[in-house]
This record gives structure tokens, sequence and C-alpha cells, in this order.
């Protein structure tokens, strides 16, 4: 790894002023990983991530996250340092391979995370704001306690409103979607309690540490229904999924059906990447809602 030795330490609102602030460490040297994300080394070994946060209150919801989820002592995440109102420090994750015996273990940890529950649907991490982020795109943390009144009012229809006012969804293709989600009390399977969830939990968030730990980055934490993981995991792949879902079942079995309502709980990340990156998530979110409606 190479770092560009210094420039952190001469810029007093650079990444590496950012990481001495809250880690108490001199810089040595920085590198920029992409347009918001750079690896600062400090004086004592360490290195960190200094991400900068593009909507207002989203590095706050992002740390919220990340320490609710760490609280339970289940999954693992990189550490928080701090943040201010666009960046926040986070240790490094050192990566290594994806291994089957990793991926068990993370079935299982998950699967306490998400016992450990949360005070309602849609309800924020202490600390973290009502009007959050998944990805790049809204996401309002408001509460309630109906899953599938919750789930369409607060998670699947707004996005189908945006998908439509910016013509990625024809208005005569958004029925099938609303007719899913009236029907969301028969097809949501059992009631279950508010389970603590990532919120974001695509390949991409899931972090296979050299020491063979799983680690989770990027979360869109809030209470939800311990499924919408699950199958968030499944929509865009995952090394071990299999490995992954037989941890998770030895540790919280799922209630009978659930991987017929698989497409169910893709409806709500669809549709925001429906609305953040265009037709083809659309088409794939009408299709889970015309899948839901036959099955």
């Amino acid at each position: 790894m190479t770092f560009r030795a210094g420039s952190a330490a001469r810029d007093g609102d650079g990444p590496g002023a950012v990481a001495t602030r809250f880690t108490g460490r001199a810089v040595t040297g920085e590198r920029a990983l992409s347009g918001s994300l750079t690896e600062v080394a400090l004086d004592d070994g360490r290195v960190v991530i200094v991400k900068r946060a593009d909507g207002a209150d989203a590095a706050r919801a992002e740390a919220a996250g990340l320490r609710w989820l760490a609280g339970t002592g289940t999954v693992r995440v990189p550490a928080v340092h701090g943040h201010d109102a666009h960046r926040l420090v986070v240790d490094r994750v050192v990566r290594g391979r994806p291994e089957r015996q990793a991926a068990v273990r993370f079935g299982r940890a998950l699967a306490r995370m998400h016992a450990a529950g949360a005070p309602a649907f849609g309800a924020p991490p202490p600390g973290g704001p009502v009007e959050a982020f998944i990805g790049l795109a809204p996401m309002r943390n408001v509460t309630g306690d109906d899953w599938p009144r919750w789930y369409a009012e607060h998670r699947v229809l707004p996005y189908l409103r945006t998908a439509v006012d910016r013509g990625v969804v024809r208005p005569g293709e958004a029925g099938v979607v609303e007719r899913a989600c009236a029907r969301l009390p028969e097809l949501a399977g059992p009631a279950e309690p508010p389970a603590r969830l990532h919120g974001d939990l695509w390949n991409g968030n899931v972090l296979w540490g050299a020491d063979g730990h799983v680690r989770l980055i990027d979360p869109a934490a809030h209470g939800g229904h311990r499924e919408t993981d699950l199958a968030m995991l499944r929509l865009f792949g995952c090394p071990h999924l299999d490995a992954v879902l037989a941890g998770y079942r030895e540790t919280a079995p799922l209630a009978d059906g659930w991987e017929t309502r698989v497409g169910v709980h893709q409806l709500f990340p669809l549709l925001v990447h429906a609305v953040l990156f265009g037709r083809g998530y659309a088409e794939q979110a009408l299709a889970a809602a015309r899948s839901a409606l036959a099955g």
C-alpha cells in the first residue's frame, strides 16, 4: 500500500485533519480510494477510513447505525472514531477471502443481531435521525407497530411514487405493486417482533476480513422484519449464501414459507435501486410484485 506522506496534516479541513481530530493521533500519510473514501495512516501503525457523506445527517445516521449494531455484541462492524456534519472516521477492514466457516459464523451472528430487536418497525438507532438514508436515497424512519402496513406506507410506496414521478415506472404499471401492498397482510407470513436490521445488506456491505470474520459496513439501520435483510442479501448475491442461511437457521429458525416471501421483501431495495439507477431495477420490482400476487 502506498500512502501520500504528510499532505493530510497540512490540510486543516482534509481527511488527515479529520482523522487526527477523532483519533488523537498524528497522520503519516493518506491514500484516496474513491471520491468519498480516503485511507489515512496514523503514527501508531493503524489505518482508518475517512468517509465523506453527501447528505445532511448522513454521517450521523451511519455512525449511529454502526454503534447500534455493534452494541448487540453479535456482528462485527468497524469501530467508529467519530463524525462531524460531513465526515465519518472508522477503522479500516483488512480484507480476506470468503470462507465457508466464516459464512456460517456470520449467519449465526446475524440471527443474534436481528433478535436484539428494536422498539418499533422503522425505529432509528439511538442518536440517529428520522430523515436517514439508504445508499444515496432518502429513507424516513417513521415508526409503526403493524409490519405489513408500515412496510407498504414507509418502505415500498414512497419509492414507487418517486419512480413514477421520474418516469422509471410507467403510471399504468404501478398498480401491480400497489395490489401487492394491499395484500401484504396475507402475504407477509406470521407476525414477528421488530428486528434490528442492517437495512442495506447487499454483498458490497459485507466485508470478509483477513482474520476470518465478516464485518458489515454502510448500514441503513432501523427496526424492521428480519426477512428483509436476508432477501437483500440474496438479491445481490453473497459468497457461501447457503452457509450463511444455514448458520442463521441453526440459531433462529425462519417461519414456514419464508422462501416464498423473498420477492415481497425485495420490493423495497429494488424500488430504491430503480429510483437511483433506472429502469432495469424497476422491471425487477414489477416482476417481484407479479410473482408475489401469483403465489
